[in-house]
């Protein structure tokens, strides 16, 4: 079955939230947890509006928390679909915070998740390919076979010395 490659753009999704009590820690900033909670949603309906069916989280890269956003704040996630393989999607994510009241807007984290989509049977299924325009665009989506041979080989679904792109960069 051959599908029609789509625009990355057209995957993006902007979701924003407002960090209220229940979403703090004891020191007035946002719980990790609720953020990734967050990212995983906008990831998920960034890879829902490219491949048009149900997915499900299959990895969730590094995610560092740069700067806390605080209570009160405004919390702006971008979720775009990086690459697609031929059952998952590579997801890059930004968070920024913005206080409202002083009117500034701040650089919180960035990630990449991994999401397959799946048919109506459970089973995996394949996905459009993705066409980068932007050169942004265009170098996430090179990046994304080094990222994706780094997590097979951490999973131990990939041995070492298969990972023909990351051999590329060490010899």
């Amino acid at each position: 079955m051959t599908l029609t490659p789509k625009r990355a753009q057209d995957s993006v999704i902007q979701m924003t939230e407002l960090v209220l009590p229940n979403d703090t820690n004891t020191f007035g900033n946002l719980m990790g947890g609720r953020l990734m909670y967050w990212m995983d949603i906008a990831a998920a309906l960034a890879t829902m509006k490219h491949c048009s069916a149900p997915v499900v989280t299959a990895s969730v890269d590094n995610i560092s928390f740069e700067t806390p956003i605080r209570l009160g704040n405004v919390v702006h996630i971008e979720a775009k679909v990086s690459r697609a393989f031929s059952t998952s999607m590579e997801v890059h994510l930004r968070v920024w915070g913005e206080d409202p009241v002083q009117q500034y807007r701040y650089k919180s984290n960035e990630a990449f998740m991994t999401f397959v989509a799946l048919d109506p049977n459970g089973k995996s299924r394949q996905v459009p390919q993705i066409i980068p325009d932007t050169e942004e665009e265009k170098l996430l989506y090179e990046g994304a076979m080094r990222r994706r041979q780094l997590r097979l080989i951490l999973s131990g679904k990939m041995k070492p010395q298969d990972a023909e792109e990351l051999r590329a960069l060490f010899i």
